[in-house]
């Protein structure tokens, strides 16, 4: 915490995942690149994971009525195994690599979301078999472990099926709590919860509540469109530079 970098960084990152909680959907995704311009991405990533969790609680108290029981049987058993496959990627290769990785999913996923903004989709049938919401499921959980950006895949796979609004935002918000509980085990065997990054988080958490608080008064104030446009551009450098430290190193 003595780092002004990494204080910059950090406040940065929270700031940006209690926007993306406050109602800027996809913002969230850019916390961690900017997180991994300071820090280990898997350190940061486990700085990060028990604000997200805290986030989560939120979400899953508003919309605890709403959420489908059969979407979530099908992909966080997927999501689990994604998560075991990042757990144990991170633990066999180096922070080199998993920068690497991290800076790929960011480009990855602005170059989707830009996309997306602009009318493009994948389409999936509403009625895929069960076998491909799990292999979904396996996606954003791998991508979730890494940069805690698991949204894509878990999108591609459900927004097919037209769920009312209140179903789709309780669903995922009920998914995404059970991933982020799914990996404290796994931040823990690769012996994140130290006391150091513990207390950053406890120093951080209150940023994140007044972030969280004010991306719901800012939501309706921001021209959306320039808004994502920008963030999704700056994720896309930040990615083709951590890929690039990477490369370097």
């Amino acid at each position: 915490m003595a780092d002004p970098l990494f204080i910059a960084c950090a406040l940065a990152a929270v700031v940006l995942s209690g926007l993306a909680k406050g109602g800027f959907a996809g913002v969230g995704a850019l916390a961690m690149p900017v997180m991994a311009l300071a820090i280990d991405p898997v350190r940061g990533a486990a700085i990060l994971l028990p604000i997200l969790i805290l986030q989560d609680a939120v979400g899953v108290w508003a919309y605890r009525r709403n959420w489908d029981g059969r979407i979530l049987a099908v992909m966080l058993p997927g999501a689990a195994v994604g998560i075991l496959l990042g757990w144990f990627f991170a633990a066999q290769v180096s922070e080199v690599a998993v920068l690497g990785v991290l800076g790929v999913i960011s480009v990855l996923f602005g170059l989707q979301r830009l996309w997306v903004e602009r009318g493009g989709a994948i389409t999936l049938p509403s009625n895929s078999p069960a076998w491909v919401g799990f292999l979904f499921g396996i996606a954003s959980g791998f991508t979730s472990q890494i940069a805690h950006a698991g949204s894509p895949p878990f999108q591609m796979w459900v927004l097919p099926k037209r769920l009312t609004r209140d179903m789709l935002v309780g669903t995922t918000a009920f998914a995404f709590a059970a991933m982020n509980w799914m990996k404290v085990p796994a931040y823990a065997a690769l012996g994140q919860f130290s006391r150091d990054n513990l207390i950053a988080t406890a120093m951080l958490a209150p940023v994140a509540i007044l972030s969280t608080f004010a991306g719901v008064a800012l939501v309706r104030r921001v021209d959306p469109a320039r808004f994502y446009t920008l963030i999704y551009i700056l994720m896309i450098l930040l990615g083709l530079k951590l890929m690039a430290d990477a490369l370097l190193s």
